[in-house]
């Protein structure tokens, strides 16, 4: 089991904790814009825009425990397919295809969760002096 060093591992759950809860924030905004509150939409799409920032820094957190934080490099690749998943729903949430916009959003709010739920399941490495994170 590769296990990652610590300090790679806590900024990697930091970013991933808030791209996931920027991405579950979506289908409420959503929710509200379809309960006749328009302004939700506006907040809906300032809010895509924010996921879309943040992913990209979950990628060079990824990245940092990949390589010089020795952890798998599984959370890179899959961070830069959701960047490029989240670009793409972005430009449908704007062409109003709800057909492919709704099931997008639910597959990558799935990947979020899934990258989450490792990210504080995965131990740290132990340093050598015996400290963990």
């Amino acid at each position: 089991m590769v296990t990652p060093r610590p300090w790679t591992l806590l900024l990697f759950r930091t970013v991933v904790t808030v791209e996931a809860a920027l991405g579950l924030l979506q289908p409420f905004l959503a929710g509200g814009f379809l309960s006749g509150n328009y302004g939700m939409l506006d907040l809906h799409a300032l809010n895509a825009s924010a996921v879309g920032i943040v992913c990209l820094l979950q990628i060079v957190a990824a990245v940092l425990l990949w390589r010089p934080g020795g952890g798998p490099a599984w959370p890179a690749q899959a961070s830069a397919a959701l960047f490029l998943a989240e670009g793409m729903q972005i430009g449908l949430g704007y062409a109003r295809n709800l057909a492919i916009h709704v099931p997008l959003g639910t597959a990558i709010i799935g990947c979020l969760v899934a990258m989450l739920v490792w990210s504080w399941r995965t131990s740290p490495a132990v340093e050598a002096a015996g400290e963990s994170l």
